[in-house]
């Protein structure tokens, strides 16, 4: 009985960590899109238990925690009561230098108990482009300030030394600022609460209740593979749109059997010279994610999935890159075919289970000028399911951030929205359909740089089971003199004022035989403005020759 009340008030403590640093961030970023992620960490730096934020920020944290504490023995740092750690650097930490993690260990009458630890994802972090996400890099240092692990707080005692030269060095330094201290204020709660549970059960009750925690989830995950079958070998491949027009390779070899789950990418491409290399840390959360959403989104996240999930990436590879590598777009794009290429190998060994590619892009933005800078990500379609279509305008997979609103951005930013809404036609056709993209529109009102870093433009998302791919994405700007200007999709482009930038993200891949489709699905589509007429003649000419003849379709 003790164990459940006590892991569960872990992760409601996590949750309210999030809360706390939702509400005193100064970012949109972190207040309004959520981009933050909090866990709570055995004393060995074993991931216990987390809130439900942001799937590459959850999966890493088991990395990056551990990797801190190690880099801190190693340079003989010791670690007190009252001390805050903060790290940027993605060969350590385990994203990208954006995701600034602070951990604080809580001590209880000088034995240490845990590790809080929060990840928050900070607009702009310095670089040769606003936002630091993308544009011409080869070098981590070129993508921003390289954080390695060292003391923020000292004893309850803020470095506000070091904290001023960090926002000397970004475009956005009130943000900075104001986003750390929110960030300290989540821990410092989190150590609070965590206190409380134990004055009330005691160290040793808590200290077992973690490790019985751990020892549950292998458990649960052992007893749902071998209830769910499907031992085997399994492969796929799948590629991720490189710059300058070359194409990356991902392969995931899947191995599952009694021992439990294990995933090789042995023949994805070697890491390369700009910024879609994704560090060992991202690979294991968005294996981590794609395993858990199939096998049982339920499954609780802990250290114990890795005592039965493991995972090989080759240094040097695209997914384990050594450094000075750039890595700011690898947990944003890459992360996500990491998810498509696992889904897209199971489908044999879980028919019925997987479902149609999602939109496969995190579709970023990112946009700045003299003393601004904005990002955001823009959702997609997600794939259709056994059963069901798939959904219209959502993040998917590895991000789970809200949209920023308009309203916000208006307010903050010289910019101008001109629409926001759901991209017809953008679904992949079949059974069951995949859900259609966004089209997102502004303009700019002043000077400004922007960058793009999206996929899943060249070719649209898998369909399976015979449904067709998703549409892929479509950049452009549309320039004042009325000129058009078409973007790949990793793009840096200055901007002038009037200028329009138009982004469309890619929708699912359908899911079935599109010849299954009910003709009632497709007019309810039609009318509701998702698909077109010319739409419905290409994907389904069989239901459209039986609509007209029904005259259930104006051909004026």
């Amino acid at each position: 009985m003790s164990l459940e009340v006590i892991w569960n008030a872990l992760n409601y403590i996590s949750e309210e960590m999030g809360i706390a640093l939702r509400n005193t961030a100064y970012s949109p970023n972190i207040r309004d899109r959520l981009d933050h992620t909090c866990a709570i960490l055995s004393r060995e730096a074993r991931l216990v238990a987390q809130a439900e934020h942001i799937p590459v920020h959850i999966g890493s944290m088991a990395i990056g925690v551990k990797n801190t504490i190690e880099y801190l023995n190693e340079t003989g740092v010791s670690l007190d009561d009252g001390d805050i750690i903060i790290v940027n650097d993605p060969y350590i930490a385990g994203t990208h230098l954006n995701d600034v993690t602070l951990i604080k260990p809580v001590y209880v009458s000088g034995e240490l108990i845990a590790y809080l630890a929060n990840k928050a994802h900070h607009v702009d972090v310095g670089g040769r482009v606003p936002g630091s996400i993308g544009g011409d890099v080869e070098s981590l240092y070129d993508e921003g300030i390289v954080i390695r692990p060292r003391k923020l707080m000292e004893r309850g005692e803020i470095d506000t030394a070091f904290l001023d030269e960090l926002a000397s060095r970004v475009r956005t330094p009130d943000y900075l600022k104001g986003d750390l201290y929110a960030q300290i204020a989540a821990l410092n709660i989190g150590e609070k609460r965590v206190l409380e549970l134990v004055d009330k059960y005691g160290v040793k009750e808590i200290l077992g209740a973690m490790e019985a925690s751990l020892e549950y989830t292998e458990r649960y995950l052992r007893s749902r593979l071998r209830a769910l079958g499907g031992y085997g070998e399994y492969r796929a491949e799948d590629i991720l749109e490189g710059y300058r027009g070359e194409t990356l390779k991902l392969v995931a070899s899947i191995t599952i059997d009694e021992d439990g789950v294990s995933i090789d990418y042995s023949g994805t491409s070697r890491q390369v010279d700009y910024p879609l290399n994704a560090v060992y840390g991202v690979t294991v959360a968005a294996s981590t994610y794609a395993i858990k959403s199939l096998i049982d989104p339920d499954l609780p996240i802990n250290h114990g999935i890795y005592r039965v999930l493991k995972i090989y990436a080759e240094k040097g590879s695209l997914l384990n890159p050594e450094p000075p590598a750039p890595v700011s777009g690898g947990n944003l794009e890459t992360s996500q075919r990491v998810v498509d290429v696992i889904h897209r190998a199971l489908a044999d060994a879980y028919p019925g289970l997987v479902p149609a590619a999602s939109c496969g892009s995190m579709n970023n933005v990112m946009i700045g000028g003299e003393g601004w800078a904005f990002y955001e990500t823009i959702g997609g379609g997600t794939g259709g399911r056994p059963g069901r279509d798939g959904v219209d305008g959502v993040h998917t997979n590895m991000t789970n951030t809200l949209n920023t609103p308009i309203e916000v951005l208006e307010a903050m930013y010289p910019i101008l929205f001109i629409e926001y809404s759901l991209r017809p036609d953008s679904c992949g056709p079949g059974k069951n359909r995949g859900g259609l993209g966004i089209r997102r529109m502004f303009k700019v009102l002043e000077d400004a740089v922007l960058t793009v870093l999206a996929d899943r433009t060249r070719r649209g998302p898998y369909g399976l089971m015979g449904g067709g791919d998703g549409a892929p994405g479509n950049h452009y700007i549309i320039r004042r003199d009325g000129g058009i200007e078409r973007l790949s999709g990793k793009d840096t482009v200055g901007l002038d004022p009037g200028d329009v930038v138009v982004i469309e993200t890619p929708g699912g891949g359908g899911y079935g035989e599109a010849e299954e489709r009910g003709i009632d699905a497709i007019y309810r589509d039609l009318i509701e403005g998702k698909i077109t007429a010319e739409y419905i003649m290409k994907h389904y000419p069989k239901q459209y020759v039986e609509m007209v003849e029904r005259g259930m379709l104006n051909l004026d």
